[in-house]
């Protein structure tokens, strides 16, 4: 299956596009905002937790990248309120669930295998943030393949823009503007590199995943004239026919 995998390409979801698809797991339900792969693939997506629900232990072989959006989310060691970021790196396992139900950004199988240690960071913590140039900075992860980070925004304030790399973002809190759109909260963009364009925050400021990937870091994707390309980021896996490609969701024009 592939969503929004050509990576040459702009791609915008906004929740008023949001398409909720069951996982194999009962109570569980994902938005999938970019995917190479069928079940187990190179994978964006938000993923709701009902109450009560869990899935089976599993391994992450390419890694697990999560983000607490909504309520509380728990594997074997930690329960993990809103606001926690966690990185399981390729070869971990786990078994997740939510007692309270949760909502959850997750990407998977987009960690180098030089990864080996996993990370948890409370997003709530004052001592987190910094002040820097471009506002308050809540640094999460960074080496040579990605850097990863919140950034909050004050009213109006211009979002800075990666110009030599890819710049993925999903909006927490308020709202990000550009040419007479609104991006609220939920909603998510992937721009190539070179191509971010100018965004802002709104009347009421916002809060903003953040993450960057440098050019040369290419990730596995379908390219629009060459079809299914393979990058660092991603375990080999056989091509995937392009008539399996779903259409893009609120993809800006």
């Amino acid at each position: 299956m592939y969503v929004n995998a050509d990576f040459s390409l702009p791609a915008i979801v906004t929740p008023a596009t949001y398409q909720w698809h069951p996982s194999p797991q009962a109570g569980v339900e994902r938005v999938m905002l970019d995917r190479v792969g069928a079940e187990v693939a190179r994978a964006t997506s938000i993923v709701r937790y009902a109450p009560q629900s869990s899935f089976p232990r599993h391994q992450h072989p390419g890694g697990e990248e999560i983000l607490v959006l909504s309520g509380t989310f728990s594997d074997e060691t930690q329960d993990y309120p809103a606001g926690w970021y966690l990185r399981n790196p390729p070869g971990s396992a786990h078994r997740p669930s939510s007692a309270e139900g949760a909502v959850i950004f997750v990407k998977l199988c987009q960690m180098q295998p030089s990864e080996t240690t996993a990370l948890r960071v409370d997003t709530n913590d004052p001592a987190r943030w910094s002040q820097e140039q471009g506002g308050a900075i809540c640094s999460l992860y960074s080496d040579k393949f990605e850097s990863v980070w919140l950034q909050r925004l004050q009213p109006r304030q211009p979002m800075p823009a990666a110009r030599t790399a890819s710049m993925e973002l999903l909006v927490l809190q308020g709202a990000l503007l550009n040419a007479g759109q609104r991006y609220d909260s939920g909603s998510w963009l992937r721009f190539p590199a070179g191509l971010c364009p100018t965004l802002q925050a709104g009347d009421e400021g916002a809060t903003v995943y953040v993450k960057t990937v440098p050019a040369a870091c290419r990730t596995l994707g379908v390219d629009s004239e060459n079809g299914p390309q393979r990058g660092p980021f991603l375990p080999d896996s056989p091509p995937i026919p392009k008539s399996d490609m779903l259409p893009a969701q609120g993809l800006a024009t």
